[in-house]
């Protein structure tokens, strides 16, 4: 295939359901100029900065993509059926999506998660109806993991263990929505792509598809700095238990960010950009900027998993 050359992948079957109902309303995000930011932060001009808003989402993240597709390929394939649970771990945006579709489904839902997951985030899960087993703080997303896969191992037959982590319908739920919509929404013209890394299942969905559109597009991902930080939903590959679908070998390169450098620029992006977002997406911009330092020219778009509203009580709204 040519560089350049747009063309549209077979979707699966399970992926054209009609479009009256809530869970059609996942995908087809804006893709916002941060312009501003931009120039606040030096950019040269020539150099174009985007950002995909995934609050736009019905349940206000980037995991209804993945949570969605999840389901339906498990229900396609025979292994979510009405009247089972479906089992897994989450930090909080994950589960959230999947106790949105469950109700909207009628399939009951079960998450383990940190205890010290937002109160937002625990509030708005219960508002949904989901079960939730509260682990131990100290052992963060991977405490929850191990939860999870001790939940599965003791099931029964009417429990679905999604694993999100290890579940390709993660990655691939991006190969055949965000990379398509980023295509689209440039024109074509993106040359860098950064994103975080969580369950890595958005870097490395997105890049494999816009990989096959143009090789010569650059994918850069970004992690914590150390494995004790405050960027929540993102995972220290080194220290953590590493998602089966994580590819070492995806990225052109890698980089890292510090949660203060996240925090500051979280209310840089609200009072400059009029942007209210989580610390993922201010630390996905963190680092679309440093990549866009380094341009003359180009095209850089990342992701923006979601808004800050579910982040209101963390204390450094106030600070700066």
């Amino acid at each position: 295939m040519l560089p350049g050359t747009w063309t549209k992948p077979a979707v699966p079957r399970h992926l054209h359901p009609p479009k009256n109902r809530l869970e059609d309303q996942v995908g087809n995000t804006p893709l916002l100029h941060l312009q501003r930011i931009a120039q606040h932060e030096g950019i040269s001009p020539a150099v174009a900065l985007y950002a995909k808003a995934e609050w736009f989402n019905p349940s206000g993240s980037i995991k209804d993509r993945p949570a969605l597709n999840i389901i339906r390929t498990a229900e396609a394939n025979g292994d979510l059926r009405p009247g089972m649970t479906l089992l897994d771990s989450t930090s909080g945006n994950m589960g959230i999506a999947y106790a949105m579709l469950g109700a909207a489904r009628g399939c009951r839902v079960k998450l383990t998660l940190p205890a010290n997951a937002s109160p937002e985030r625990i509030a708005i899960l219960r508002a949904y109806g989901a079960e939730l087993v509260l682990t131990d703080p100290l052992e963060g997303s991977d405490g929850a993991i191990i939860a999870a896969r001790s939940l599965a191992a003791a099931g029964d037959a009417q429990t679905y263990y999604a694993n999100q982590y290890d579940n390709p319908a993660n990655w691939q739920a991006h190969y055949f929505t965000t990379g398509n919509e980023i295509w689209e929404q440039t024109g074509g013209e993106i040359t860098h792509f950064v994103a975080t890394l969580g369950t890595s299942g958005t870097f490395t969905g997105t890049t494999r598809r816009l990989r096959q559109l143009n090789p010569q597009i650059q994918c850069i991902s970004l992690q914590p700095d150390g494995p004790f930080h405050g960027l929540e939903g993102l995972k220290h590959m080194p220290t953590a238990i590493q998602p089966g679908i994580y590819d070492p070998q995806a990225a052109d390169a890698e980089a890292s960010v510090r949660t203060e450098h996240a925090y500051r620029l979280a209310r840089d992006l609200a009072r400059i950009e009029g942007l209210f977002v989580g610390v993922s997406s201010a630390a996905a911009v963190v680092g679309a900027l440093e990549v866009a330092r380094q341009l003359d020219h180009g095209v850089v778009v990342t992701i923006l998993p979601d808004n800050g509203f579910k982040y209101l009580s963390d204390r450094f709204w106030k600070e700066g």
